[in-house]
């Protein structure tokens, strides 16, 4: 696994920068959990999966569903932030290109 950044993206194996992001999420998610002095196996218990998968969860695998890690987030206080992920508010890209395809003129209907 030492060459981790030579795998080719597959439907089975997200590219590198997806594998990076969910791994940050897991030790993020990992670190949020000890700060509220909380064991995996409350957490799991909490989030109804098993203490096995919250360890995989933690160590950012692609292979769990996002439905079991929005459970995990709901455990820990913090699924609002899933949910503002996509928050056109927080698209900045999206709302740009959204502006640039207006019409630079709006006409009243004639009646």
């Amino acid at each position: 696994m030492g060459h981790e950044g030579n795998i080719m993206p597959t439907p089975t194996t997200p590219p590198n920068a997806v594998r990076r992001t969910l791994r940050k999420l897991g030790h993020d998610i990992k670190d949020a959990r000890k700060r509220r002095g909380l064991s995996m196996e409350i957490v799991a218990d909490r989030a109804f999966t098993s203490r096995k998968t919250l360890g995989r969860i933690e160590e950012g695998d692609h292979g769990v569903s996002i439905g079991i890690y929005a459970s995990v987030l709901q455990a820990l206080g913090l699924l609002d932030g899933l949910g503002d992920l996509a928050d056109p508010s927080n698209d900045a890209l999206g709302m740009s290109l959204a502006s640039a395809g207006l019409p630079k003129r709006v006409r009243t209907p004639r009646q």
